[in-house]
């Protein structure tokens, strides 16, 4: 299919988190164990994982490779290198396709690591957010129930939580419903707060509906407050039909304890997919992106245009801003079931909202009962821990170094039979650490030079002895990074300053950089940065953190001057030139930054929430002519112009004047 491909990581570490969407600034009316969970298990930052920020939106054709489950009723499409990604369900007696199967294979700046595309079904792990693994590769093999049904396993080592995660998909004979084995296994001696929600999106349309057994939701929207609505109305509006929704909002479903789980996506016929799972994965959730035309913006630069499409959900949790505790040593298993339910539509699209549920529960039952879910979970424990018949993906090393990590303290709990993680899985960026644990020391020259990146890093505690004990620069800036992962900033700076005394290297002034900025110590900042820029000139992410802090620090004939001595294909980025117009709006040249602006600034990376092109074009538009502030002419409020389509990315239009959430340093 058409695709932008998404590209090397960065490889500069992520220390400090940006702007986090999923932030929550009220939430009175929770109650007590909820607040607690919101509280609960958040990370810094997404370290040990680079962030996978080298895409561009230029599509070529390019094969992805899939794996297929088919039976007589259903053909289910897995995108193995797109974290086993249910990229299609078509339901074959009708040919219909159950899923928004994204015509185009796009990045964006949505997922915890930065690239993610919009479609099929996402499972996400880790933490708050689309998962560090959604946009990688995950281990695949066959395995084979007792009765002979083929079974497809994706599995991964998730690096944050240093957890193992295993989706097992299956399609019986006959049967109406694809069926999703997942279990999370924490092999650690401490609890471990987790998280998962499988993230589906469905076509949108003014007559699809969406349906699940609750009275009441727990509403998030970007003004970052959580409270309870009534569904399906609240505030004389149906929020059931994302096409009446002016702006982007969760909707959380308060779902009664012994209620089943499952929720459906309708359309006008009474038809459409379902979800159901036994009852650990507790939660339901509606996203939509509302009509405002940021939200439509967002809904084309994901896909295309009039590719609409919503997003129904399922978690552990309540709501999606919560992590739970997984004791040590401790499983968590559940299923989940996809099919094409029908049902009244007279029932599901009236105004008895009690009758439209009963109406898809009947219609979910006839596909599979929940006494049938519950057998199916407790007939996979005696297959789930089956090893694979054949392996079909690699995918990651790391599973395979955090096994002969914990080997060499004599602890086998990643040996696991249906988890495999073999030598040959382990890569160039694994190889430092082998070398690590077998040697003692860090390879420098294996690695790079001071003015080339290293290629991967570590921020588990146990790594700490080892690192502590080998000499180098390399090993210093290690142990910074560590360190800072920590929450030791002090311990890190002092590792990187150790690191440039031993070998004047990028890497570590670049890291004290970040750490200056972090504190809010912008001369610094400028002064170690600049020195990281000297070393590596030709290293993009570099230059775009360096002019960031420069426009940040009031710097911006520097940053101007700065811009002029990059590389062509640099100058040409979207987020350098968004950072040079800033800039020489700040320096008083608005003949620049409008020329740039009427251009076109595409920046690929634009982040959710970010609404940098927004505020530019206004600021510029005020100084040029006046009339893009909120002022006033003879006492008459002042219109603002209307601003360009291609730079609308707002996702709250009743906040007249968002915050601009820009780009954070890392």
């Amino acid at each position: 299919m058409p695709t932008a491909e998404v590209g090397p990581d960065n490889p500069l570490p992520p220390l400090f988190g940006g702007e986090d969407t999923h932030a929550v600034a009220d939430a009175t009316e929770a109650d007590d164990e909820m607040r607690q969970n919101i509280a609960y298990g958040r990370l810094p930052s997404v370290m040990p994982y680079l962030l996978q920020d080298g895409y561009h939106r230029i599509r070529q054709p390019a094969e992805h490779r899939v794996a297929v489950l088919e039976n007589e009723v259903l053909r289910a499409t897995f995108l193995l290198d797109v974290g086993g990604r249910l990229w299609s369900l078509i339901h074959k007696p009708t040919g219909r396709e159950l899923l928004f199967r994204n015509p185009v294979f796009q990045p964006a700046n949505l997922a915890l690591r930065n690239a993610w595309v919009a479609g099929g079904v996402e499972w996400n792990i880790g933490t708050i957010g689309h998962s560090p693994t959604t946009c990688s590769p995950l281990h695949a093999a066959r395995v084979q129930r007792p009765d002979g049904t083929p079974v497809l396993r994706m599995y991964e080592f998730e690096r944050m939580r240093r957890i193992v995660f295993q989706i097992d998909a299956y399609l019986p004979r006959g049967s109406h419903v694809l069926l999703v084995h997942v279990r999370i296994v924490n092999p650690n001696d401490h609890e471990v707060p987790v998280y998962w929600w499988s993230n589906i999106a469905v076509p949108e349309a003014p007559d699809v509906r969406v349906i699940a057994p609750a009275d009441s939701a727990w509403h998030f929207s970007y003004e970052r407050v959580v409270r309870r609505v009534p569904i399906p109305t609240s505030e004389g509006s149906d929020r059931t039909y994302t096409t009446r929704a002016r702006a982007a909002a969760d909707y959380f479903f308060d779902i009664a304890p012994t209620q089943r789980r499952w929720i459906a996506a309708l359309d006008g016929a009474g038809e459409g997919l379902v979800q159901a799972s036994t009852q650990r994965l507790s939660g339901r959730k509606l996203f939509l992106w509302g009509q405002h035309p940021g939200g439509k913006r967002w809904q084309e630069w994901l896909s295309e245009p009039g590719q609409g499409y919503l997003e129904i959900q399922a978690g552990l949790a309540r709501t999606q801003l919560e992590h739970l505790p997984l004791p040590a040593r401790t499983r968590w298993s559940w299923i989940e079931a996809y099919g094409l339910v029908t049902a009244d539509p007279g029932a599901t699209h009236g105004s008895d909202w009690s009758q439209a549920r009963a109406a898809v529960e009947a219609g979910l039952d006839s596909l599979i009962t929940r006494e049938r879910l519950d057998a199916e979970l407790a007939a996979a424990a005696t297959w789930a821990d089956d090893p694979p018949v054949e392996t079909l993906s690699l995918g990651s090393g790391w599973g395979a170094l955090e096994r002969r990590h914990r080997a060499a303290a004599g602890d086998d709990s990643l040996v696991l039979a249906a988890t495999p993680f073999p030598d040959d899985t382990l890569g160039p960026e694994q190889e430092p650490w082998i070398t690590l644990l077998a040697s003692g020391q860090m390879p420098a020259a294996a690695s790079g030079a001071p003015g080339t990146a290293p290629v991967s890093y570590e921020t588990d505690a146990a790594w700490e002895p080892y690192l502590k004990a080998a000499e180098g620069w390399l090993a210093r800036l290690h142990e910074g990074v560590l360190h800072a992962a920590q929450g030791d900033l002090e311990a890190a700076e002092k590792a990187w300053s150790r690191s440039i005394e031993d070998t004047p290297n990028a890497w570590a002034w670049r890291n004290l950089g970040a750490l200056a900025a972090h504190r809010g110590q912008m001369p610094d900042a400028v002064r170690y940065y600049l020195q990281a820029h000297r070393v590596a000139p030709d290293l993009l992410p570099l230059a775009q953190e360096l002019l960031d802090v420069l426009v940040r620090a009031d710097l911006p004939s520097l940053a101007l001057t700065t811009v002029e001595g990059l590389h062509a294909d640099h100058r040409a980025d979207g987020r350098v030139r968004i950072l040079e117009a800033r800039a020489a709006l700040n320096a008083g040249d608005v003949d620049r930054c409008r020329a740039l602006i009427d251009e076109g600034i595409e920046v690929a990376t634009i982040r959710e929430g970010e609404n940098s092109l927004r505020e530019l074009w206004h600021d510029c538009q005020q100084r040029r002519t006046g009339t893009g502030g909120p002022d006033s002419v003879a006492g008459l409020p002042r219109q603002r112009p209307a601003l360009p389509e291609i730079y609308d990315f707002t996702l709250h239009p009743e906040t007249s004047q968002p915050q601009d959430h820009g780009r954070n340093i890392r």
